[in-house]
């Protein structure tokens, strides 16, 4: 009876072995598994700083691009308004002669459509 006691005490301890070496491996899989999402975190935090870095760079250049075409609109508006005005400056004067000589100067003509009809 000894030798089965003795065997099922050594039955027992490997089976405790076993069973510490199991959570063991249990414990250190959790480990991997926490350090493995903490880096995948860290990794995906600075793949967005970067993208985020690259879009504040791009948005930048284009409102920096659209200003300096705002400012060159801008430019170009106000020469044509000076353009305009010095062409109205020009012409007002000989404008408002042919509109009163055309006004004043009557002539009186039968016009090419009329039919007498007596």
């Amino acid at each position: 009876m000894t030798s089965q006691s003795q065997g099922i005490q050594q039955l027992l301890q490997a089976e405790k072995r076993a069973k510490d070496k199991l959570e063991e491996a249990k414990k250190r899989k959790g480990k991997r598994l926490k350090q493995a999402k903490e880096e995948a975190v860290a990794e995906t935090d600075q793949y967005r700083m970067q993208r985020e870095k690259e879009l504040r760079m791009k948005q930048s250049k284009i409102m920096g691009s659209q200003s300096h075409l705002s400012d060159e609109i801008e430019e170009q508006t106000v020469e044509k308004i000076k353009e305009l005005n010095g062409s109205y400056n020009r012409c007002m004067e000989s404008v408002l002669k042919q509109l009163l000589s055309m006004v004043c100067e009557l002539k009186p003509e039968v016009h090419v459509n009329y039919r007498a009809t007596n």
